[in-house]
């Protein structure tokens, strides 16, 4: 495998340059407001942390891939430990490895070196739709939702400004990178960091589900990925024609799982997406308006 990545990305009118990371299946998109040198030295350091992410990473890779327990000892590296602490709350309440919170926890990580000792208006990490972001005070961000990253298109968007305690978004789903045990389009979740946002986002999208349906065809997750961390867990593979009905029960379902999660403090708001439908609870209802203009687009996530 090549070492890791790095390039600027042009800019656009009268924003500085974003940062490229890519190394293996990690691929991160930053960018940062704040004086040229100070963006500059954010970016140095966001390389130089991202440089050793993965190896970390794959040194732990049989645990991640474990269920996880309450009683888990912590795990070694940093980013580990991030995932570690996202999936815990939800071990008793089912199924999750450590893995869920991958992408977020990776975004976290990365940002945290990034803002160290920085002086930044605002900074987004992108990891493919699950993004950490950093707000001084004042500032803000607004955040679309694309339900299908196949097909391109804002739902609505929500406002999030600094001071709120939403340090991470992340959007889960059959069309994105992962497997899913669930129908959603997209699950967008508002939380303190990406790593919660994103254990929180797969188990909510794995819950959008109507349950055994001939229009949904599913196959074990091993014979998908041979290395899936859900193993022979049946994931969505294919959907059909699904009734109002059966769009309403599923979205209920996901909704009732969000619900739980916003009344356990662990998220502050999520956003579920089927068919068309959208359904929103916690602090992510009253935030939803009509899709915003935007100047750069994100994997699943516009920011603007």
């Amino acid at each position: 495998m090549a070492g890791p990545h790095a390039a600027l990305l042009p800019a656009a009118p009268g924003q500085a340059p974003r940062l490229h990371l890519q190394h293996g299946p990690i691929d991160l998109v930053i960018s940062a407001d704040g004086a040229e040198s100070e963006v500059a030295a954010a970016y140095r350091q966001a390389g130089d942390r991202f440089a050793t992410v993965l190896a970390e990473l794959v040194e732990e890779l049989p645990a991640l891939r474990r269920a996880a327990a309450a009683g888990d000892p912590p795990l070694a590296g940093a980013t580990a430990r991030r995932m570690q602490a996202a999936v815990r709350p939800h071990a008793a309440h089912g199924f999750v490895t450590p893995m869920a919170a991958v992408a977020g926890a990776v975004a976290d990580e990365v940002l945290a070196a990034m803002a160290r000792g920085r002086d930044l208006r605002r900074a987004q990490i992108n990891n493919g739709g699950d993004i950490a972001l950093h707000l001084a005070p004042g500032q803000s961000y607004t955040v679309g939702l694309v339900p299908r990253p196949d097909r391109p298109a804002l739902a609505g968007a929500m406002r999030v400004a600094a001071g709120e305690g939403i340090g991470g978004v992340a959007t889960s789903g059959r069309h994105g990178r992962s497997l899913s045990l669930g129908v959603a389009d997209a699950v967008t979740v508002l939380a303190a960091d990406a790593a919660a946002a994103d254990a929180a986002a797969t188990l909510i999208a794995n819950a959008v589900d109507p349950g055994d349906h001939p229009a949904v065809r599913r196959l074990p997750a091993r014979t998908v990925d041979p290395d899936s961390d859900l193993g022979d867990r049946p994931v969505v593979v294919a959907v059909g024609r699904l009734s109002d009905g059966d769009v309403a029960a599923a979205l209920a379902a996901g909704l009732a799982r969000a619900e739980d999660m916003a009344r356990r403090g662990l998220i502050a708001g999520a956003a579920l997406c089927l068919d068309g439908r959208l359904r929103a609870t916690g602090a992510a209802a009253p935030r939803l308006a009509p899709p915003p203009q935007h100047r750069n687009v994100h994997g699943g996530t516009v920011h603007a």
